[in-house]
């Protein structure tokens, strides 16, 4: 994941850029570049470096990432001064469209390093081979858990997707909150939910398969056809669905039901910050994590590497929550005050195996397609 002083679209600054990321549209195409100037920790391959000595690359190390990463100023000066580099982005899409190209690029990328491959495309960046094994030394125990590969991923951010609920629409109607999955295929909630596309938006993919790891995958399909004949809606993109079609974001949509994240109810907290208008159901989440890597074939690995070393070093890792609005995945940082009222994780997401993600991922969206679309 995401929200901005006016709305988290693709290429804001400030912290629920997570969501506008998420959410924006997989098929992007076109490249954004923004001159950032950052350092790297002088990390070590498989967590010593490529040749086991200290210091900096130097030059240019060029940062391929999705269209809302976000980092301090201030945060990325003190690295650019500590480590002599300077970062430029290159910005391709959403999730899925940064996996795309990163394939179709791999004999000669875009850049050195990578940021923004979750949970639901990682397998498809390892199997395809464009990226190389590094463990920075700095990694947390808690980050660890979410490595993926033999080193290829590092795990820098995560949070949960989420339904969420607009909590003065339900008060107001006197119609009682749903709670679960199956609360939203009910005759009280027609038409009420907006959601995404998983074959154009990473958010859309990851609630997808929380109703494969809710029902299985011979029941998954039935329950999306409830949803279809309930009057759910689908839009391509997370900004659509959560500033257009959603009643509770700025208050301009009829549906009081979207797909967001855990913690977008943390941007919607009243004046005097004692509640929030909008709340996530929690047994609906599928929990996405954010990773990083570096680059096969890349022009500078060590650079690369130090970068990597930068996403997880505890400067980093203090920035996320207000920059990305995700949870950082060294679980030592201090969360913003409000989270664990209004921002919490969920306590049981639901989980596919990312191998099963790897062999079924196409299979699945193309019968979501046939079932929600036709």
């Amino acid at each position: 994941m995401r929200h901005t002083t006016t709305s988290p679209t693709a290429g804001t600054a400030t912290g629920p850029v997570r969501h506008a990321r998420a959410l924006a549209v997989a098929g992007g195409t076109s490249l954004a570049l923004l001159a950032l100037a950052a350092c790297g920790g002088g990390g070590t391959e498989d967590a010593g470096g490529a040749d086991g000595t200290d210091g900096g690359a130097g030059g240019t190390v060029t940062l391929v990432t999705h269209d809302s990463f976000a980092v301090s100023e201030d945060v990325l000066a003190a690295f650019e001064e500590e480590s002599g580099l300077t970062v430029e982005q290159v910005a391709p899409g959403d999730g899925g469209a940064l996996v795309n190209q990163l394939v179709l690029t791999k004999d000669a990328p875009l850049g050195d390093a990578v940021f923004g491959i979750d949970n639901t495309f990682a397998s498809r960046a390892i199997d395809e081979g464009v990226l190389e094994p590094y463990t920075p030394a700095g990694l947390s125990d808690s980050a660890a858990q979410y490595t993926i590969g033999d080193g290829e991923l590092t795990p820098v951010d995560l949070g949960d997707v989420c339904i969420n609920v607009d909590h003065t629409w339900f008060t107001e109607q006197g119609i009682p909150e749903p709670v679960t999955l199956e609360d939203l295929t009910k005759p009280e909630y027609r038409d009420l939910l907006v959601v995404t596309n998983p074959a154009t938006s990473s958010p859309g993919l990851a609630f997808l398969l929380a109703t494969v790891g809710a029902f299985g995958e011979d029941g998954w399909e039935d329950y999306w056809a409830d949803l279809r004949d309930n009057g759910v809606k689908v839009v391509d993109g997370w900004s659509d669905a959560y500033y257009v079609d959603f009643s509770g974001a700025e208050g301009a949509g009829p549906r009081p039901l979207a797909l967001s994240y855990s913690t977008s109810p943390a941007f919607t907290v009243t004046e005097d910050g004692t509640a929030s208008t909008t709340g996530a159901l929690l047994d609906t989440c599928f929990r996405q994590v954010e990773h990083a890597g570096v680059l096969a074939n890349a022009e500078n690995p060590e650079g690369a590497r130090e970068l990597v070393d930068f996403l997880v070093s505890e400067a980093f890792q203090a920035d996320v929550p207000e920059q990305m609005y995700m949870y950082p995945a060294d679980d030592s940082v201090a969360l913003p005050e409000g989270w664990a009222e209004f921002a919490p994780l969920s306590e049981e997401p639901f989980d596919v195996a990312p191998e099963k993600i790897s062999a079924n991922r196409d299979e699945w969206i193309q019968a979501w397609t046939a079932t929600v679309v036709g």
